[in-house]
């Protein structure tokens, strides 16, 4: 799954000059991810106890259960319900609580199988994007031309920029100079545009167009979060 995933052209996701790419990476992956736990993982074992461990969250449960047939869901559900019995709920009630099985629950309810392995593989990604800036000035341009970097993947992007598969001395300043302009214009126009909406409230703007301001509660969320509402 990983070398299918890393392996993809990261051209094709700057290409569509579409919202942050760095978002369109993470969508990329999760319908990947959601795909492939009710699809080719049925057969996985390693997969299926890697699952159990770890569960999913309600965003990935309520994708999965909507991108698969019942049975696949209800087969990863029943797996892990059993892992659930047999490894966190307390074996034997008692006059007092179990600590240690509260813990299992409490952690449980915090992990998730796929958000995991989206979080491991966007670095993998960001590496090649590193890469390619380094190797190709085709690409910093089609780098320089996205919408914008939204404020959440702007702190990920640029911390990742200085680790250890980064960018290198040569290119960093250009690239920091870039990301950062690709924030900060976006987010002094969302600014701008937010303040006109409020605007068009005021009795004396009654019947003005609210322009290009008409959607900017959704746009600024999605900046903002690097999720739609």
């Amino acid at each position: 799954m990983k070398e299918n995933i890393c392996t993809i052209p990261i051209n094709d996701l700057f290409k569509p000059k579409d919202g942050c790419p760095v978002c369109r990476m993470t969508e990329m992956l999760e319908e990947n991810y959601v795909d492939f736990i009710v699809g080719d993982a049925m057969m996985e074992p390693n997969i299926r106890i890697e699952t159990n461990a770890k569960g999913f969250c309600h965003r990935h449960f309520s994708k999965m259960f909507t991108a698969g047939q019942k049975l696949p869901n209800a087969l990863i559900l029943e797996s892990h319900l059993k892992s659930v019995i047999e490894n966190v709920l307390p074996q034997k009630p008692s006059g007092k609580p179990d600590k240690k099985a509260l813990e299992k629950i409490e952690s449980l309810n915090k992990t998730c199988y796929v958000c995991e392995r989206i979080d491991t593989d966007i670095h993998h990604l960001l590496a090649t994007v590193f890469a390619e800036y380094q190797k190709s000035e085709e690409f910093r341009s089609l780098y320089r031309e996205q919408p914008f970097i939204c404020l959440n993947h702007y702190a990920l992007i640029m911390r990742d920029a200085v680790g250890k598969r980064g960018v290198g001395s040569k290119y960093i300043k250009d690239f920091h100079k870039d990301t950062y302009e690709l924030a900060k214009k976006q987010l002094e126009t969302l600014k701008e545009q937010t303040t006109y909406f409020c605007s068009m409230f005021d009795y004396r703007n009654r019947g003005k167009d609210f322009g290009d301001s008409k959607d900017v509660i959704e746009r600024d969320i999605e900046f903002l979060t690097g999720e739609k509402p």
